[in-house]
């Protein structure tokens, strides 16, 4: 059996289709509903907290406060719906 290693882009591709389901799933809290949702608008949204023209410290904070934000809305999920749809994800892929 053939163990392939997934790239960075597979690995983020399939953690955010698996954010997704989670986000439609009615046993999510709110609050995680509403901290993923602030993330992809942070992320989306061209007005920044720190401008990008200032160096170096315009471009981090999208690279702390976007992570964060998804860090924290994941830990408000209960672990049993998360572990539900990764083994969902997981037996759709090996069919």
């Amino acid at each position: 059996m053939k163990i392939k290693k997934l790239s960075l882009l597979d690995k983020f591709k399939k953690e955010i289709q698996l954010y997704q389901a989670v986000l439609k799933d009615m046993r999510t809290p709110r609050i995680s509903k509403f901290l993923l949702g602030l993330a992809v608008a942070y992320a989306l949204n061209p007005i920044d907290l720190i401008p990008d023209f200032i160096p170096i410290i315009g471009f981090l904070d999208d690279l702390v406060i976007v992570p964060v934000l998804i860090f924290i809305a994941v830990k408000f999920i209960p672990k049993n719906i998360l572990q539900e749809y990764r083994m969902a994800q997981n037996n759709i892929k090996n069919e």
